[in-house]
C-alpha cells in the first residue's frame, strides 16, 4: 500500500559548488516564498514520477488538491481523502478501504505538502545543485518528534521563481523515496464532491470499512 508519507523525492542533479555559506535563516526565507507562491493556488492538479531508491521502478501518478481534500492516483491506487473520510482503492483486488481521516496523524499528505514546515520541523539549507541553467536550492526538514517514522524530508525549489521541482522522504529505516513534479496546473472550481469515493463507478468492489 502507498505511503500517505508519498510526497517525497530526489533529484539526479549535477552539485553546483562555491555558493556564499547558507543558513537556516535563509532556508526559512526561501521556504515562505514558496509557500506564498502556491498559497495563490489552493486548487491545483499535479503530474508527477516516483521511485524508491535501490529498485528500477519508476511510477507516474498525480494529484488533485483542493485545500485539505486530495486525491492521489499512484501504482494502482486512488487515495480519496474528502476531509472526513479517506479511501484507498486497490485496483488489483478491486478493493477499497476506509477509515477516518485525523489530521492530527504524523503523516505527510499532498494538501500541506507547502506548508508542512511551518510547525513541528526544523530546517536548514543543503548545498545549491543546478540542471543546465536553472539552480535549485534544496531545504532539508527535521522532524522534532521522535517518534517520527521520516528522518529526512528534503524540498527542491528553483532559486529564481521558487517553484518546487520534487521531495525526497527519508524513512528510519533507510528507505528513500522521491518524487520529481512534471506538471503543475493551477485549478479554479472543483466540486467537493470528487473527493469522495463513488463505489458506483466501481462495478464489484469490495468495501472494507475500517472505522
Amino acid at each position: 500500500m502507498i505511503n500517505k508519507a508519498l510526497i517525497i523525492s530526489m533529484l539526479t542533479f549535477v552539485s553546483f559548488p562555491n555558493y556564499s555559506q547558507q543558513t537556516p535563516k535563509n532556508a526559512g526565507l526561501i521556504l515562505d516564498a514558496m509557500s506564498k507562491k502556491y498559497s495563490a493556488s489552493p486548487n491545483f492538479k499535479a503530474i508527477f514520477n516516483y521511485s524508491t531508491e535501490g529498485t528500477k521502478d519508476i511510477y507516474k501518478g498525480d494529484v488533485t488538491v483542493k485545500g485539505t481534500k486530495y486525491i492521489l492516483k499512484l501504482a494502482g491506487q486512488e487515495l480519496y481523502n474528502n476531509g472526513k473520510i479517506i479511501s484507498t482503492y486497490i485496483k488489483e483486488t478491486n478493493e477499497v478501504n476506509i477509515s477516518n481521516f485525523d489530521p492530527a496523524e504524523n503523516d505527510i499528505n499532498p494538501a500541506q505538502i507547502y506548508t508542512i514546515y511551518k510547525k513541528g520541523y526544523k530546517y536548514t539549507l543543503l548545498p545549491q545543485k543546478k540542471v543546465g541553467s536553472i539552480v535549485y536550492d534544496v531545504v532539508e526538514l527535521t522532524p522534532e518528534k521522535a517518534s517520527s517514522q521520516i528522518s529526512k524530508l528534503q524540498i527542491t525549489v528553483a532559486n529564481k521563481d521558487k517553484s518546487v521541482k520534487g521531495w525526497k522522504i527519508i524513512n528510519k529505516d533507510g528507505k528513500k523515496q522521491n518524487f520529481i513534479i512534471e506538471k503543475f496546473v493551477p485549478l479554479k472550481v472543483i466540486p467537493d464532491a470528487y473527493f469522495t469515493f463513488d463505489k458506483s463507478k466501481y462495478p464489484g468492489v469490495e468495501v472494507v470499512d475500517l472505522r
